[in-house]
């Protein structure tokens, strides 16, 4: 037999948890190297602001509901993100009790100036939509949301209007559209082609690629932000990755993981302000801040990591 077979239960678990230990202990290192860089920044195209191209989702992650534990995590997340450089944080009511857990991390934070708070209305009936905002801000605890988004399109034509109401008043700095199935592409697209907002959110990542075809061209055009979620496909493309090694491509873009990879391919098409990955890890949310800083991919290796990926 081989020496596996015999492998003490126990000391297999201890090397594991050397081994996580370790990498934990190198994360202030690594920490440490990435702030000696300045973070990647994209500006919004309506106003020139800036933001880091690495923000943070909370769909699932952060959907902890009174756990204090988790919600302490979670707000060690938040912690994280904001001391790699981090700003922008997305949710929606869609997510179970996630907007809460925001609200708690912010509280413990003081209520960092750097926050980006972009939120989501998603209701069926217009007439609710106003309310369901204020809810939002509460559970958050800002005084207004810097981004407002349509979630998955959900009746737009009576939301639109409002949004941009608020706007105009003040009491919203941008407004946005978003969906994570590419058979709304069409319908996003007229909404970009014929509504005056500020930010579109698609599902955009080394696999599910349909978005290139037009709707960030479309983007570019017209001159509005754009927001990736899934870049990870929730993690199943981490998953189906995990047991292939890293190409030697990787190195060259300062890559130390396929995490890294697939978020470096999808915020550097010209087209995308902030790719929002989720994670409820403080090592996570290091490792995702990691690659808004170093060499970045041009337009033919972005090409042959959508190739090579795709052939995995």
């Amino acid at each position: 037999m081989s020496r596996t077979a015999h492998a003490d239960p126990a000391s297999t678990q201890r090397r594991r948890w050397l081994a996580s230990a370790a990498l934990l202990a190198a994360l202030p290192a690594l920490a440490s190297a990435q702030s000696s860089s300045p973070v990647l920044t994209r500006r919004i195209p309506s106003s020139g602001e800036a933001v880091p191209v690495v923000g943070l989702g909370t769909w699932i992650t952060f959907n902890v509901g009174q756990d204090p534990m988790a919600l302490d995590t979670c707000a060690q997340v938040v912690r994280a993100f904001f001391a790699a450089g981090g700003r922008l944080i997305d949710s929606s009511p869609m997510y179970g009790s996630s907007q809460p857990t925001i609200g708690h991390a912010l509280a413990q934070l003081g209520l960092p100036a750097a926050l980006f708070s972009a939120e989501k209305v998603w209701v069926g009936d217009g007439a609710r939509g106003t309310a369901q905002m204020e809810t939002s801000r509460a559970h958050w605890g800002v005084k207004r949301f810097d981004l407002m988004q349509v979630h998955n399109l959900l009746s737009w034509r009576e939301h639109l209007p409002r949004l941009l109401e608020l706007k105009d008043a003040g009491r919203l700095r941008y407004v946005g559209i978003s969906t994570s199935e590419g058979r709304r592409h069409a319908e996003l697209e007229q909404i970009m082609r014929t509504q005056p907002i500020d930010f579109v959110q698609v599902t955009y990542n080394l696999l599910d690629r349909e978005a290139e075809q037009r709707v960030l061209p479309l983007a570019q055009e017209r001159g509005i932000a754009v927001i990736v979620n899934r870049p990870f496909r929730e993690g199943a493309l981490l998953d189906s990755l995990r047991r292939h090694p890293l190409p030697g491509w990787a190195r060259e873009i300062d890559c130390d993981g396929w995490a890294q990879v697939a978020l470096k391919f999808a915020f550097t098409h010209p087209a995308v302000t902030c790719a929002i990955p989720a994670t409820s890890q403080v090592a996570h949310v290091r490792q995702n801040m990691g690659p808004a800083h170093g060499r970045m991919p041009d337009a033919l290796l972005r090409a042959r990591m959508a190739r090579e990926v795709a052939a995995l």
